[in-house]
Parts: C-alpha cells; sequence; structure tokens
C-alpha cells in the first residue's frame, strides 16, 4: 500500500512531503537498484530525492549474518543482560561481533567508562569510544522474518550506492539509517543531494520500524523557492 507523509518539522521549510513505498521484500543478492526504479516508476521525478533504508541496502549485499551462527562469549552475555531493552547491545549475539572486531579488553574499557560517565552525568560513553564499530550493526529485533533472527551490518560504500542509483533512475538518492527514536541519519548520498535537509525530513521516520514494508521514502518538494532537498552544486 502507498500514502504520503507530510513532513511538519521546523526546521524545514513546509512544503516537503514523505511517501513510502512499499515493495516486495528484499532479498540478499538482489538488484536493489533496478527494484528501486521499478517501485518508484509513476511516483518520483528529477527534482525529488530517494531515501532508501540502510538496512534494505546491507540485507541486498549480504552483510547479515544468522544470530545462531554467533557465540556470545561471558563479556558479551554480562553486558547484554544490563542493556536497555531498546538497545543493540541487549542482544549478546550483536556484542559479540563488536567484541570480535574492536576486542575485548576494548569492548571492556567502553562498558566501564559507560558506568564512570552516568556517574558524573554524562551519558553514551559506551557508544562514543566504540563509535563506527558498534553503530554500524543493526540488532534483529524488530525486523521482519526470515530476517528477524539476523544481525545486520552497515552498508558497504553508501555513497556508491546511492550514486548508481541515480545514474539509473536520474533521482536523487540517499541510504539512511532513521528510527522511532527520533533521529536519523544520511549515511551516504548521490551528487547534488543536501544530506542536513533528508536527515530533517526523516525525523518522523516516514520508512516505519516494523512490518511496512517500505524501504523506499521518496521526498517531494511542493512549494515555490528553491528546493532544499537539493545543494547547490545539484
Amino acid at each position: 500500500m502507498r500514502g504520503s507523509l507530510r513532513v511538519d518539522r521546523p526546521q524545514i521549510p513546509a512544503g516537503m512531503v514523505a511517501i513510502p513505498v512499499r515493495t516486495r521484500l528484499v532479498a540478499p543478492g538482489e538488484d536493489l537498484a533496478a527494484l528501486i526504479q521499478a517501485s518508484v516508476e509513476g511516483i518520483a521525478q528529477p527534482g525529488d530525492v530517494l531515501a532508501i533504508s540502510e538496512t534494505a541496502v546491507a540485507i541486498a549485499q549480504r552483510q547479515a549474518v544468522p544470530a545462531e551462527y554467533v557465540r556470545p562469549s561471558r563479556l558479551a552475555l554480562l553486558l547484554s543482560r544490563n542493556a536497555g531493552a531498546m538497545a543493540t547491545v541487549s542482544q549478546p549475539e550483536s556484542v559479540q561481533i563488536v567484541i570480535d572486531n574492536v576486542g575485548a579488553s576494548k569492548v571492556a574499557y567502553a562498558a566501564v567508562m559507560q558506568v564512570l560517565g552516568r556517574l558524573a552525568g554524562r551519558r553514551g560513553m559506551f557508544y562514543e569510544i566504540l563509535g563506527e564499530a558498534i553503530a554500524a550493526i543493526d540488532g534483529y529485533t524488530g525486523t521482519m522474518p526470515p530476517f528477524d533472527n539476523m544481525i545486520v551490518f552497515a552498508p558497504q560504500n553508501p555513497d556508491a550506492f546511492a550514486q548508481s542509483v541515480f545514474e539509473r533512475t536520474g533521482i536523487g538518492c540517499a541510504v539512511v539509517d532513521a528510527n522511532d527514536l527520533n533521529t536519523a541519519k544520511v549515511l551516504g548520498a548521490s551528487s547534488g543531494v543536501n544530506r542536513d535537509s533528508i536527515a530533517e525530513a526523516l525525523l518522523s521516520n516516514p520508512h516505519g520500524n516494523g512490518d511496512e514494508q517500505t524501504p523506499i521514502v521518496v521526498l517531494k518538494w511542493r512549494a515555490d523557492g528553491a528546493n532544499p532537498l537539493l545543494g547547490a552544486e545539484a
């Protein structure tokens, strides 16, 4: 089902519209650019921007692993038991992948600093210290079957992917990470796309975090004046 959701944010001009586009389930190895092109035909046009879910891009690139293939260590189990329910680190398999990537000592250090930081009134030290090592992992909770028990990694070369979609469709593209916690980030974009405007437009997460199956959101500018979706170089 296709529908539109008007974006109403004080940080961006009135007139921005977001249209979630439903697709079939993205499969590992999928020619995602072709799927995007077919899905937005008759909906998107030059001057719009296609916001593509990072999860869809990563799955198409085979950047995912079944959680059952990961054996959590004692450290991973300990940290996951003391994490918030919404956090990626609440999943011991996800924590173990971080440990495998950066080492147990760094993860343990980050955990200690997280505790000390909270005592000092500073939050987020764990994520700040581990940086992309943990930001690049999307836990399996809330993902649609058959990926509901898979750990999804960050997409590879998101700028290049976005550019390839633009070259195929003639429409600007951005690979985005948005969630229901009022945060959105542009991981990659084709030339000419205004990344800040895209991130602001997606704060309400029109992609959805459930079973909407809408990995594409078409962003449109329906007002007079310069199009804030596109940068000066477009």
